[in-house]
């Protein structure tokens, strides 16, 4: 590794980096982009390639150029930024002895000055480094640092607090949120920020009611701040107390687009949300691109003989009619019962936000009844109100609201049947379990028989199908395809097969 500059302020310029730190550098480097693809982003040879170039630039002291000259050349979506961020932490985290968990480094990064004013009122004096401070004198340096905004009094406090409060243990095997939640819970923020205000009230005198809004914006920003160093804190103790690699597994997440739809926490959902979007523009777009440039169409023997005679009658360049693709039409029959109603909601959010791909899209839902939704979704623009609307008023419930696709399926038929054509891809949504009813199977095979296509789209894995009171494998037999869609990945990767 060449030219890597050195910190900066230290009066040097930029030098190659001796071997042996080179090497030793290189090598967690390479973890780090091991662990980055382990996660799901896409690094390429190139993108690593890139990435030393640009390290070339940058002083490796200097951690937040560090840190976006790696994320400039190996983040492609801010989706996966967050990803990029815990990898980053894990293996790029500040190491030393003082950060060993049964350590006598010094525990704060502040000077004895800063110290001395934080307890008496900024009157500098010759304290000590720290650890001989009382309970009292901890939670009045908090409190000063939090009412000054010192992101480097924050550092030594959070320090301070995790070395007293976490109890951290070596070869423990517990995870960072308990001795986060061991922190915070002697810290009493939610206190704090309370005198925060009521301190800034005595100050400033009477204030209005947004002043006093701005106030407790600002202080519950500081005190995020100060739970986001005390985070960093408790993993730079477990990485010097574990390793690198073995914090890299533990603190693994995937990617938004790699959730399982079924089990997703709210943030996970949240961030679900968020991505939908982009995919959809970007889906659509590709969509488009693929029917106009679509196959060829049949073989035009008028042209193809016309253009054979300059060969002397052999057909060298056969001629073909330009295509006319027609767009699909789209049944989608969603069952929205417990915990597969998430990928239910998932996937009309998708087929309707590219709905202009297709000349038509119709939505119906069903527990052990069915109801056509269509209706919700039409001059929408938010699809989120129109999904809340399936929610609250669809009718889908016909006896007690446990499933019952061989009922639901017969409503359909029954109904809606007459509509499927040969230019109709039905969609049905669901894992099939049953509860031990009456398939009705023959109704899927009828629509195959009329539909153009017939596709079943199953949210739980494969080696789940056909156990308990799954009768999938009964209904994909009369399926185009059946498919595994469990995250916003497979569903998209359905989705282009569509047209």
């Amino acid at each position: 590794m060449t030219a890597i500059g050195a910190p900066e302020g230290n009066g040097r310029t930029a030098e190659a980096v001796p071997s042996a730190l080179g090497d030793a550098f290189l090598e967690l480097l390479n973890g780090f982009i091991v662990e980055l693809r382990a996660v799901g982003l896409p690094v390429s040879l190139t993108e690593n390639l890139d990435a030393l170039e640009a390290l070339k630039h940058v002083s490796i002291g200097d951690r937040e150029s560090f840190k976006y000259a790696l994320g400039a050349t190996l983040v492609k979506h801010y989706n996966h930024w967050k990803a990029f961020e815990t990898v980053f932490e894990v293996y790029f985290s500040l190491r030393g002895k003082e950060y060993a968990i049964d350590g006598d480094g010094e525990l704060l990064d502040f000077t004895d000055d800063e110290l001395e004013g934080a307890q008496a009122g900024d009157q500098q004096g010759a304290g000590g480094g720290g650890e001989n401070l009382s309970p009292e004198e901890l939670a009045e340096m908090l409190f000063q640092s939090l009412m000054r905004g010192d992101s480097q009094m924050m550092k030594g406090v959070a320090r301070q607090a995790v070395r007293r409060f976490a109890g951290m243990e070596p070869g423990r095997p517990v995870g960072g949120t308990y001795y986060l939640y061991r922190t915070l819970r002697n810290l009493d923020l939610d206190g704090v920020l309370e005198r925060l205000l009521q301190q800034a009230q005595d100050t400033q005198g009477e204030a209005s009611e947004l002043d006093q809004r701005l106030w407790r914006d600002e202080y519950q920003h500081r005190i995020d701040q100060l739970q986001k160093e005390i985070e960093a804190e408790i993993r730079r103790r477990l990485v010097a107390d574990r390793g690198v690699e073995a914090m890299a597994k533990t603190l693994r997440k995937p990617l938004p687009e790699d959730v399982d739809f079924m089990h997703a926490s709210r943030e996970e959902m949240a961030n679900l949300r968020r991505a939908i979007y982009p995919l959809t523009r970007k889906l659509a777009a590709r969509l488009q691109r693929k029917r106009r440039r679509g196959r060829r169409g049949p073989l035009d023997f008028r042209r193809t003989v016309r253009a054979s005679l300059s060969y002397g009658g052999v057909p060298v360049e056969p001629k073909f009619r330009n295509p006319n693709p027609h767009k699909p039409e789209i049944f989608v029959i969603a069952d929205v019962s417990g915990s597969v109603a998430a990928f239910a909601r998932f996937t009309l959010h998708l087929v309707y936000a590219i709905s202009g791909q297709f000349s038509k899209v119709r939505s119906f839902v069903f527990i052990d009844g069915l109801d056509e939704v269509t209706a919700y979704f039409e001059g929408v623009e938010d699809i989120n109100e129109a999904v809340h609307r399936v929610n609250a008023e669809a009718d889908v419930v016909w006896v007690d609201g446990h499933s019952d696709y061989g009922h639901a399926l017969g409503v359909f038929w029954q109904k809606y049947g007459p509509d499927v054509g040969p230019r109709t891809s039905v969609m049905i949504l669901g894992d099939a379990r049953n509860n031990y009813h009456a398939a009705e199977s023959w109704i899927v095979k009828e629509m195959q028989d009329k539909a153009r296509h017939v596709y079943w789209l199953n949210p739980e894995p494969r080696s789940y199908w056909d156990t308990g009171d799954s009768i999938v494998g009964e209904y994909a037999q009369h399926c185009d395809g059946s498919f595994e869609v469990r995250n916003l990945r497979q569903l998209e990767a359905f989705v282009e097969n569509l047209v």
